[in-house]
């Protein structure tokens, strides 16, 4: 491939809390995975992640891709695995560490990938002037195989979108105007997630100084004893860092699960959390200090 595989980041993405219904947006699943840039032809594909990189060989599976376009064309989607045929995030990230092309190779059969594509930036000519409702009927053109699913979308209901994907506990939705030219590497109102939080409450066990910022430890009490879960950051200059650094310290070994250096400070305060979700280890994935 030539030069109009270069200079593509993708567009970014403003984030509001609560959804909302409005005549001059589309609405979309936000699906939790790898952003990615796919660049293909009838001879070869070329898939970058939002950072730029070359992540083709990871993925030989959506070389697939190939056999539904006609010209020099680029997609905007998102790379994910299913598991009982919803999003993981655990299984896609089982994914991009693997180098051993023999490891690859057998995860690519027994853990494929989707790509969820839902825009086209270029088939022949740069589409990226046109408004996003032209760019998805045009997308709307190309056919859907095994590896490559178009993403559908509703026009103005976001609310009842973001009811429906809490049902069902995914990750968000995304709202875009209809109207809105793609704007690489570009972050507005044009295009907004609403990510699908949850809250609780934790105890703080411990920080973790730096610099600028401190990052709390956070835990759950079960049965008499604390179980670390994650670490969320705030600011020096917040209320809460005062408070802590000033509480009763004690031994890390009334901490399970954690191992790494910290100060640790005995359970008594609580702080509510935004968060994704859980991993499999019970950490929180994306914690953000809600109110303390």
């Amino acid at each position: 491939m030539n030069l109009w595989t270069d200079l593509w980041t993708p567009m970014l993405l403003k984030e509001r809390e609560k959804p909302f219904n409005h005549k001059d947006y589309v609405f979309e699943l936000k699906f939790d995975g790898i952003r990615a840039i796919i660049f293909a032809n009838q001879e070869k594909i070329v898939i970058k992640n939002r950072k730029g990189e070359d992540v083709t060989e990871l993925y030989p599976e959506l070389n697939e891709i190939k056999k539904i376009v006609k010209t020099n064309t680029i997609f905007d989607g998102e790379i994910i695995a299913l598991e009982n045929g919803m999003p993981s995030f655990s299984k896609i990230q089982n994914r991009i560490h693997i180098k051993d092309k023999n490891k690859i190779k057998c995860q690519s059969n027994i853990n494929p990938v989707i790509y969820m594509c839902f825009d086209i930036l270029y088939e022949g000519e740069n589409l990226i002037e046109l408004p996003l409702i032209k760019r998805k009927k045009r997308l709307s053109k190309i056919r859907d195989n095994e590896v490559f699913s178009k993403v559908k979308y509703t026009d103005e209901l976001g609310i009842q979108l973001f009811k429906s994907i809490q049902k069902m506990n995914l990750e968000g939705i995304i709202a875009k105007k209809k109207d809105s030219i793609y704007q690489i590497n570009t972050r507005n109102n044009n295009w907004i997630k609403i990510k699908n939080l949850k809250r609780e409450s934790f105890y703080i066990i411990g920080f973790v100084e730096n610099s600028k910022n401190i990052s709390l430890l956070l835990g759950e009490k079960k049965k008499q004893t604390y179980y670390y879960v994650g670490k969320v950051s705030t600011p020096k200059n917040n209320e809460i860092f005062l408070k802590i650094k000033k509480m009763e310290r004690i031994n890390k070994s009334l901490i399970k699960d954690y191992n790494e250096k910290a100060i640790f400070v005995k359970p008594k305060e609580k702080c509510q959390v935004k968060y994704l979700e859980r991993t499999k280890e019970n950490r929180l994935r994306q914690p953000i200090l809600d109110t303390y």
